[in-house]
């Protein structure tokens, strides 16, 4: 799963990285505002429309883009500041909002201040999200479709003063509905669609104060988490699974729910000082109690793949302590101007203490299984010393140590029957040693370059795809003058790893080049192109057939390559901006008709198929502006997505997007 989720994520991020089409970034209105009542406004708002015409799968493209069709506050912003500073309710109002009214990705800020007393800030976002799952399977595996708010609230008092006092409250929801899947009755049973009603919270409430006395300075919040979910999973109807040819079937009394609660209060604390002549001390401490309850109660009716009646419940609770504990100290010292000196010594330890019960009953047999968990334990120690020195204006040196040590411990207990229990205690400790090293070379004033590697060594990775034997290198140059800049860079990143079952082997390259030049101030124009090598070498161990198989590879390359490249063109009162995104995986080379062919390193020709990942996303875009009043502009755009995927080509759309608005200023 993390193979497919590597290039789709590259895809996602081209995306978001593209430049904003709407709303319109142009100015209107009077650059410095209006005055009214002791106030300077300045103000802005575009509302609009947009459209979309979507070919292909269209639950993939709300996976992906989710723009839709209506009229919608695409963007608005309000300024308003008192002139002397000294505003009677306030001095400051500061609102921004975009995409309100019916676009998938909603945000809303709010900063009120009144100087010497108080400032208020407020975020808002909305997301919709799609899932549509892979195609495939029974109803396609997976499917969501939720939204996520967040809101965020500080409060500060005395907020030009010595000593502060800070406030606040964050909530973060997700709800909707959903499609899972389950498989009944043994490990050879059928899968069956199971809907579920998504319903999770998370609140926090925190009060603290901020002081600073000379150089130092000191923050201590005290702060309270509150998190619910409930999402309840059923069947509506008897089903007979994806697979109607076996005996496998579920009934509709199915049911399971899963309540989980938790609190967690914690403590934050940092002091630091500003950097004076020779010294700098950064120290930082937490503590969060965490505590949490859950639940997990399941009926399932039917038959198993032979046809028995099959009448089954399963119960698992617990509750357990969950305290994280975490802590640095940061000292730099600077002898002179050309040398730096820093160690950071920090700890982290996180733990759950308690106990969890899994009991499983099969009503048909009155058998009973019971299996308990106490104790997990993770405490890390690291330190690290580095060094900066400039020999000259056109050369500087750095280089650093780093030791970490982690301590892993678990206690676990199985009863087989009401006389036996037995407790399985297990601990591990692993250490790495890293080096880092590079120079900074300036041999002109437009012109930098950048060299730096790390090499490190851990002698027992607590997992078989951990970093072990690993060497870094990378490079960056850049030329930079007033009206142009040019930047390169490239990083290597290799992996070897070995465990008592199978060997891990990982390399990763990127290299890339970004350019903007500004021609005038009517001209401007910017271009990238970057390359994304990932391959990796993985022993699998799997049961087929009643045996045992150990040795087939699983073997994954991924190539991105990703263009991106804008240009804006201002003439009078017309503003044109266009520009084009495209990402492409070339994956291994293969073609599509030959991904299930036989490759090495694994038996099965199903493993070989998903040993690459093609694809490819395209977007190009353009936006014209044009001015027809000092304080009002006429915006239209429009922008294509085209997705193509040679793994799974039902998963392929296209996508035709436009919108058409008025900036003006009120």
């Amino acid at each position: 799963m993390i193979r497919l989720i590597f290039p789709l994520l590259a895809v996602a991020a081209s995306a978001l990285a593209q430049p904003v089409i709407a709303p319109t970034d142009a100015p209107v209105g009077p650059r410095r505002g209006q005055e009214s009542g002791g106030y300077n406004i300045v103000n802005s708002a575009e509302t609009g429309f947009r459209q979309a015409w979507i070919e292909g799968n269209e639950a993939r493209y709300r996976s992906d883009v989710n723009f839709g069709n209506g009229i919608r506050l695409l963007g608005s912003n309000l300024a308003v500041n008192s002139k002397d500073g000294h505003g009677r309710l306030f001095d400051q109002l500061l609102i921004d909002t975009r995409g309100l009214g019916n676009d998938p990705y909603q945000f809303a800020s709010l900063r009120i201040e009144k100087n010497r007393w108080y400032r208020y800030d407020m975020i808002w976002r909305a997301t919709d999200y799609l899932n549509p799952g892979l195609t495939g399977g029974l109803l396609g595996g997976h499917w969501f479709d939720t939204r996520r708010q967040i809101q965020d609230h500080d409060f500060t008092l005395f907020p030009q003063t010595s000593v502060k006092i800070v406030g606040g409250y964050s909530r973060n929801g997700q709800s909707g509905p959903g499609i899972l899947s389950g498989q009944f009755f043994d490990s050879r049973g059928d899968e069956y669609p199971l809907l579920a009603n998504v319903n999770r919270r998370q609140s926090e409430y925190r009060l603290g104060i901020d002081a600073k006395w000379k150089v130092w300075k000191l923050v201590i919040l005290r702060g309270w988490q509150r998190y619910d979910e409930a999402s309840p999973l059923s069947l509506p109807i008897a089903s007979a699974g994806a697979n109607t040819a076996d005996r496998n079937t579920l009934s509709a009394a199915f049911r399971r729910t899963e309540p989980y609660k938790g609190s967690t209060p914690f403590w934050r604390g940092n002091l630091f000082t500003d950097r004076n002549a020779w010294y700098s001390v950064n120290a930082r401490f937490s503590y969060a109690g965490g505590r949490r309850t859950y639940l997990f109660d399941e009926l399932a009716t039917g038959t198993d793949r032979l046809g028995a009646l099959r009448n089954r419940q399963i119960a698992v609770s617990g509750g357990a302590r969950r305290p994280v504990s975490s802590g640095g100290l940061t000292l730099s010292l600077f002898p002179s101007t050309k040398l730096t000196l820093s160690n950071h010594t920090a700890f982290h330890q996180i733990q759950m203490d308690g106990d969890s019960f899994y009991r499983e009953a099969e009503n048909q047999t009155q058998s009973d299984t019971l299996l308990r968990f106490q104790y997990l334990g993770i405490r890390t120690f690291v330190n690290t010393t580095d060094a900066s020195y400039r020999t000259s204006k056109w050369l500087g040196m750095f280089g650093g140590y780093r030791f970490s040590t982690r301590r892993i411990r678990s206690v676990e207990g199985t009863q087989f029957a009401p006389d036996f229990t037995d407790v399985e205690r297990a601990e591990q400790t692993n250490r790495l040693n890293a080096a880092t090293g590079g120079v900074r070379i300036q041999p002109a004033k437009a012109l930098s370059v950048t060299l730096d590697t790390e090499i490190g060594r851990q002698d027992r990775p607590f997992t078989p795809i951990a970093a072990k034997d690993y060497h870094i290198f990378g490079g960056r140059i850049q030329y930079k003058t007033r009206n142009a800049q040019v930047t390169a860079s490239s990083r290597t990143n290799y992996n070897f790893n070995s465990g008592s079952i199978f060997t891990h082997s990982a390399k990763s390259r990127t290299q890339s080049i970004d350019a903007s030049w500004t021609a005038s101030k009517a001209l401007s124009l910017d271009a990238g192109y970057s390359h994304a090598h990932f391959d990796s070498v993985t022993g699998l161990a799997y049961f087929a057939s009643g045996r045992r198989v150990t040795g087939d590879q699983s073997v994954y390359v991924s190539n991105i390559h990703t263009i991106t490249g804008s240009a804006r063109l201002s003439v009078g009162r017309v503003d044109l901006f266009a520009g084009l995104s495209r990402v492409q995986d070339t994956g291994d080379g293969r073609a599509a008709s030959t991904l299930t062919g036989s490759r090495p390193g694994t038996s099965l020709p199903v493993f070989a198929a998903a040993q690459t990942y093609p694809l490819g996303y395209t977007s190009p875009y353009a936006r014209f502006s044009v001015s027809v009043h000092p304080k009002a502009r006429l915006n239209f755009g429009y922008q294509y997505y085209d997705f193509a995927e040679d793994f799974a080509v039902t998963q392929n759309y296209s996508a035709h997007t436009i919108f058409a608005s008025v900036l003006w200023s009120f």
